[in-house]
Formats: C-alpha cells, structure tokens, sequence
C-alpha cells in the first residue's frame, strides 16, 4: 500500500499524538542531560531512574504520564504534595506535537495524485532525480525522519540554553554520527545536492579573470554524480554541511573571542551547526546562519531593554532560523539559489567576508575607545581581588578570639600574629 492512500487528517492525527509522545521524552532529556558532564554519562542518564516529582521525588504513575492529558488530569499540580508542576512539560510536548504535523505538512504533496513538485522542500536539483533508488513516498517519509530527528534535538538544545545556558553533548554529537549514516545509507536525504552552479556565471568570469585564475572556474555536474553514486553523494553532502556548520561558527567564535575578548558564541552553538549542516546540506545551514544573527539581535535588545541583562543565548536563535529555512523553503531557496549558482565565486566572496568581519569588529573597537566606552567588559566592571588583609578581617570577624569562653591557655606568641590577634590578646589580658 502507498504510505499516500491513509486520509490526510487520519495522517496528522496520529502524527500530533506520536509528536506529543516524542515531546515527552523530550522533557525527560531537558530535566537529565545538564546534570551530567560527559557525554556518555548524559546517555545512561536516560535510563537511571524512574521519573518522578522535581519537589518532592514520588514516582510518577503511568497515567500522568500520558502527554498533555496527564497534566491536564492533575490540574497542573504533583498528586502527592499538590505543588504546581512547570508548564514547560505540557508546552514541550504540544511544540514537538505540531512540529510534527507542521514540518509533514510542509515536506509532503498533499495526496498521492500530486506531482511531488507540490512538496513544500521540492528543488529542480533534488533527490527525485536520483530514479531506480527508492520510491518518492519512501525516501520523502525518510528525509522527513531525519529532519524531525533534528528538529527534537533543537527542542532540547533551546529549552536547556535558555535556562541554563549550555547545550549538552548528547544534544549534538551522537546525532552528527546518525545524520551522516542516514544519509549515506538513503542516498535521498539531500534537499539540494552537494554542488551547482550557473555555467552561464562560469563563463563570464572565466573571460574576466586573469590566465592564472581561469582554472578555477570549473564547471561539475553534481546531479549525474549523485544519480551513478547516490550513496558516496549523501556521504559527501552530510558531511560537507558537517564542516560548513562547524567551520563558519568556529570562526565567528574565534574571531570575536580575540578582538573582543569575550565568548562570542559557546562551543556549544558551533556543534549544534555542526549537527544541523550534518542533516540538511551546507547551502540551507548556511542560510539558517544567516537568518539566525537578524533573530538574536532583536531577542538581544529586548532582553537588555527589559532586564538590562548583555548576554543571550544563541542556540535558541540558531534553532529557529533552522526551522524558518525548511518552513519557508519555497520563498528562501528561491532568492538564495541566485547565490550558490555562482558556483566557485563563491571561494572568495567568503574570504571578503571573513575579512570585513575581522575588520568591522576592530572597527567597533576602535570606536569605542574614540568615545571613550570600555573596548571590553572587564575594565567596567573589575573583578575586586581578595588580599590577605581581607582575609584576616575576614577572619577576625568569625572568631575574634580562639579562646572565648574558655580558660587562658598559654602558648606561642606566633599563634596569635599569624592570624592577627597578637595586639588585641595583650590590649584585652596584658593591660590588666
């Protein structure tokens, strides 16, 4: 039977239900994984006990468990000491239940009877070229898994980076190794393929550009490749996203840390790139790259307007772009295909780009130190060192006297000055 045949609402039914499922597990890796260091150790946590009250720690029943109904059943609130349970647990699970039926909708035709040109990620250039493979209705529900499986892990990234700031290795790295797998072993997971270009775009810059240059205008049909080789193009296309998503985080990273000398980005926004170029190609995560600053900076003045606070998280943001990207798949792809069908042009526009980066950032330092604003946050706000004099006054004031309440005992004067409390011993017993 087609996996089309089954009526679209009976689909989105039960796809919100296994959504909401998937979501409550989710809470459970929200809860666990920042209690743990190492990655392995975040894993095992999953299976270390059994869930039960953040207050008081009873057991949940397997009846409160159901997602949303559960904690609609208990009014929000524990069934053994009654305290109010986070609204998180439902919202979790209602979020990851849409996204299911948002993201289906999105990425498949509406029935079997429609061209797949109607699916909401069709690219001239995509997987249904790649024939004798696998069904259009197999490979499109597998692609589909793959990005809900990115999808889950974004959940509990931007729900743990909001609250806690950090973003878990569980979060990311087993996830890169499956991404790469999957798409190896599908071959279809592609949105586009790894490489395109405009031959047009080739030929002009073939003739502007010095004898030396030329060479580097070549022209390769990645389509015939990925349709004799289907399995080595999905390889070669998740693990191109791979370093597109790690490379260009890392550099913003380091770039920001060495001129401004502070954490731009945490190393673990450079791994959660990393895992989402893994599953949707280098083209798409870097247009998700680039949405994703135009979201932090509106977050970032907010937050600082309202509670006057200068950090924010980033992954949340680098979470969202990711969704608008394969969301607005057919408004996005169309403006940036332009881009990419520069073809090698691309090389130095990245190099300019990384340049004036590096440049508009010693820029903004020197502005700052025009107008005479602190170039970084330290030398606003020092850090007060603790001298030893702080130390003896400190303990001056626990323990003025080692023998308060006690009988004079004698001993060696060093006692007393080492701790400070020679002068007052003699002002207190010596002027007797």
């Amino acid at each position: 039977m087609n996996l089309f045949d089954l009526p679209r609402p009976f689909v989105y039914g039960c796809i919100f239900v296994l959504g909401c499922c998937f979501g409550s597990f989710l809470n459970v890796c929200i809860h666990r994984f920042p209690s743990r260091y190492k990655l392995w150790d975040q894993l095992k946590a999953l299976n270390s006990s059994r869930s039960g009250c953040p207050k008081c720690g009873a057991a949940i029943q397997w009846r409160d468990n159901i997602p949303l109904l559960g904690w609609l059943m208990l009014a929000g609130k524990c069934r053994n000491c009654r305290r109010p349970i986070s609204f998180r647990y439902p919202f979790v699970e209602l979020l990851t239940g849409l996204l299911f039926v948002l993201m289906y909708w999105i990425e498949m035709p509406p029935d079997r009877y429609v061209s797949i040109q109607q699916a909401g990620l069709y690219t001239v250039l995509g997987p249904q070229n790649i024939t004798d493979h696998l069904s259009p209705d197999v490979w499109l529900h597998l692609r589909y898994s793959l990005h809900m499986m990115m999808i889950c892990c974004l959940i509990v990234a931007t729900f743990i980076d909001f609250e806690l700031r950090i973003i878990p290795e569980a979060c990311t790295d087993p996830w890169i190794v499956v991404a790469i797998l999957a798409s190896t072993a599908v071959g279809q997971c592609f949105i586009v393929p790894l490489w395109f270009q405009d031959l047009s775009v080739a030929n002009i810059l073939r003739e502007e550009l010095p004898s030396v240059l030329k060479p580097l205008m070549f022209y390769w049909d990645a389509v015939e490749f990925a349709q004799r080789h289907p399995h080595l193009h999905g390889f070669l296309t998740s693990l191109a996203g791979f370093c597109m998503g790690y490379g260009v985080v890392w550099f913003v990273r380091t770039a920001g840390s060495r001129v401004l000398r502070q954490e731009a980005m945490g190393e673990g926004d450079v791994w959660l790139m990393a895992m989402i170029g893994s599953v949707i190609g280098w083209q798409p995560v870097l247009i998700a790259f680039f949405i994703a600053p135009l979201l932090a900076i509106a977050s970032a003045l907010i937050t600082w307007l309202v509670r006057g606070d200068r950090y924010s998280p980033y992954g949340p943001w680098l979470s969202m772009a990711t969704v608008l990207v394969l969301v607005g798949w057919p408004t996005v792809w169309p403006a940036a295909k332009r881009i990419f069908d520069m073809g090698p042009a691309l090389v130095p526009i990245a190099v300019f780009m990384m340049s004036a980066l590096v440049v508009s950032l010693q820029l903004t330092q020197l502005i700052k130190r025009i107008l005479g604003f602190p170039l970084y946050y330290d030398e606003e706000e020092p850090t007060p060192e603790w001298s030893s004099a702080d130390h003896l006054t400190y303990y001056n004031a626990e323990r003025p006297d080692e023998q308060t309440g006690q009988w004079q005992v004698s001993q060696w004067p060093g006692c007393r000055a080492g701790r400070g409390l020679s002068q007052s011993y003699r002002w207190r017993h010596d002027s007797r």
